[in-house]
């Protein structure tokens, strides 16, 4: 069994054999982009068109890139390393009305887990070069997964709060409401 997991009663849950796992990750590796603060990054990768960086992987786990080279897209999970203190209910980007958490893409969530889905342009050893990129420099990556339409690619029939919203796209980059005082200057 896995050291790193620690079993533990949630307050919820009733019965025999309820509990959850308490899970920690370690990053395998770290993104380098252009994007050094959070002000006025793109607030996803659709508008970080052509915004480019490398994701290294550590050495340890560059054996796992193999095969990773025939895909033109790739799914990067990764910590919001910069993300403010957790929130249920925030004021997202694209409205003016406050939403719960799991129905944003806010960074400001219990578990501060990103995803994007980018354009993997080549990777050579543990380095992969990357476009639009909407991740900032330093993030630490968690996994890696390649990107396949025929899985990821679904039609929404219904996109909650967004439906009002979505005429919004014009604020495609974001302020610092969900972050912890950077001390980078800003460019």
């Amino acid at each position: 069994m896995n050291r790193r997991l620690r079993h533990f009663r949630s307050e919820n849950m009733t019965g025999p054999r309820k509990s959850v796992a308490s899970v920690r990750y370690a990053p395998i590796g770290i993104v380098h982009s252009p994007l050094r603060t959070p002000f006025n990054a793109p607030i996803q990768p659709i508008f970080a068109k052509h915004t480019r960086g490398t994701v290294e992987v550590f050495a340890r786990y560059g054996s796992g890139l193999k095969g990773l080279n025939g895909f033109s897209h790739i799914i990067l999970l990764y910590h919001f390393h910069l993300a403010g203190r957790t929130s249920l209910s925030v004021k997202p980007f694209l409205d003016s009305a406050y939403h719960g958490i799991f129905a944003t893409r806010a960074p400001v969530r219990p578990n501060p887990i990103g995803i994007s889905v980018v354009r993997l342009r080549k990777i050579r050893g543990a380095t992969m070069w990357v476009q639009d990129l909407d991740v900032l420099d330093g993030t630490p990556l968690l996994d890696i997964k390649p990107y396949v339409p025929q899985f990821d690619v679904r039609r929404a029939t219904r996109i909650g709060w967004f439906k009002h919203s979505i005429h919004r796209l014009n604020r495609t980059v974001a302020d610092e409401r969900f972050t912890r005082a950077v001390s980078s200057s800003r460019t």
